[in-house]
């Protein structure tokens, strides 16, 4: 079997995007262009939340962080407190009450005429790796919420706010960072060929940008970590033309709030700032459009690449019309185990063929059956999936068989990427919601920032040509 690499480390398009057309890109900070150790980060974002929910006597206590039990993508149905994984349409597939997997008779009742609406105030995204210790807190505290070890009254929706509050609050006491400062080997997964990217990116020609949440003291010590060892000048501020913290993303893109420039970036002070952005310097807060203007570009030349589907993608496509690049380093695993199964994928198609041909056959042998026992005898044109004396009973019996050897080879298929959840981008046969939203608002995606230098500032991104379930491929064509 060839190496699966290329596929792993690859940028994939959703629409076609010539990087030579493009005259500035601005990239998000975290897990964008340093990526987190999942495990310890969101573990520690988990502990922190579970001391602020104790100081106001929430029962924490046992609690335990379970990464590969949530995923990326997931949907929290705030009326029932459930978790729940849906088709692109919406339709729930999967779905667990707490921490319980619910079974599919549970689901097919639960579910039954619900579909999944973004825009419905009952349903929150996980579009961010940020959710999954939000995930894991929120649904150990719903089962501790129905068994009464936290009394009530409480809705899941309130139980819901007081989960992100807490996770709030632990992002912003500065606790939660001041611990990655301390120590960020423990917490990022570096990948030298990032600034060797960046740096190919403004020989180019490109003007670069970091637009960050992250307030200034924490962007300058991570970036600093991160990046001065790679930059000939020794700082990583020589890699970008403006630099953008506390951007309150994604209000950033969808209005124009004030700016401050970082007058003094030792000590973090402020000054009211009117009027374009002026390369070199820091500003704290301010706006895409005002970006757009300091740089007298539309939105068709700048690209935005970060790794959250709402905050980073989703609004700047929708509300500027900006070029997107969302970043998803969990892709790489579901390559790599997606290229690991393709042997067993081949066998899975061909006995799925094999099943739908027998599924015919059983058919137009019932309808047969049918109508032989009334005396009328059909011609060939109704029965021509039929082969003749074929029997009900033995084509049921075939099929039995045939499921037996595709049942085992269907559940590795289904647990794809994550043992609960299966893969990020598929919900069954069908793509899951996710990779709707990854379509719809990502012009491209990749797993990691370093991969768009694989491919070179001058690269043209082609999308793929995209199938339709009445497409004829080459070899469903019989020989004449």
């Amino acid at each position: 079997m060839t190496s699966p690499e290329p596929l792993i480390r690859g940028v994939y398009a959703n629409r076609t995007l010539n990087l030579r057309s493009v005259q500035a890109i601005g990239y998000d900070m975290d897990y964008t262009l340093i990526h987190y150790r999942t495990e310890a980060w969101e573990r520690t974002a988990f502990e922190h939340a579970c001391r602020v929910l104790k100081t106001g006597d929430y029962p924490v206590d046992g609690l335990v962080f379970e990464p590969d039990h949530y995923l990326q993508g997931l949907v929290i149905d705030l009326e029932l407190g459930n978790l729940v994984k849906s088709t692109r349409f919406g339709y729930v597939i999967q779905a667990q009450h707490g921490t319980r997997q619910l079974s599919f008779d549970e689901l097919r009742t639960t579910y039954a005429g619900v579909t999944v609406d973004l825009n419905d105030s009952r349903f929150r995204f996980m579009n961010t790796l940020f959710t999954i210790s939000e995930s894991a807190l929120y649904a150990q505290l719903v089962d501790r919420l129905d068994d009464g070890t936290i009394p009530g009254p409480l809705g899941y929706d309130e139980l819901y706010r007081v989960v992100s509050g807490a996770l709030d609050e632990s992002h912003m006491t500065g606790a939660l960072k001041a611990e990655i400062v301390a120590d960020p080997d423990r917490f990022c997964d570096l990948d030298p060929d990032t600034a060797r990217t960046l740096m190919d990116q403004r020989l180019a020609g490109k003007r670069l940008l970091l637009i960050t949440n992250s307030d200034w003291s924490y962007t300058t010590a991570m970036m600093s970590y991160a990046f001065d060892r790679q930059v000939p000048s020794g700082s990583w501020r020589d890699l970008f033309d403006i630099v953008v913290v506390a951007a309150r993303k994604p209000q950033f893109f969808s209005a124009d709030p004030p700016a401050y420039r970082v007058v003094d970036p030792d000590r973090g002070l402020l000054q009211p700032h009117w009027g374009a952005f002026e390369s070199g310097e820091v500003y704290h807060g301010g706006s895409a459009r005002r970006v757009e203007q300091s740089l007298q570009l539309n939105g068709a030349e700048i690209l935005y690449v970060g790794d959250h589907l709402f905050g980073d993608v989703h609004v700047t496509k929708s509300a500027l019309r900006w070029r997107t690049a969302l970043i998803m380093r969990e892709l790489e695993a579901e390559v790599a185990a997606a290229a690991e199964f393709a042997p067993a994928e081949s066998d899975l198609r061909r006995l799925m063929t094999e099943k739908a041909d027998l599924e015919d056959r059983l058919a137009h042998a019932r309808l047969a059956l049918l109508r032989g026992s009334a005396g009328d005898v059909p011609d060939d044109d109704v029965t021509g999936g039929a082969v003749p004396g074929e029997t009900v009973e033995a084509l049921r019996e075939a099929l039995k068989r045939l499921d037996e050897r595709i049942a085992p080879l269907a559940r590795t298929a289904s647990e794809l990427g994550n043992p609960t959840w299966g893969p990020m981008m598929r919900a069954g046969n069908d793509k899951s919601l996710f990779a709707r939203q990854v379509e719809k608002y990502a012009d491209i995606y990749t797993s990691r920032v370093a991969n768009l230098g694989r491919r070179t500032p001058y690269a043209f991104l082609r999308a793929a040509r995209t199938s339709l379930p009445h497409d004829i491929m080459p070899r469903e064509i019989a020989p004449e």
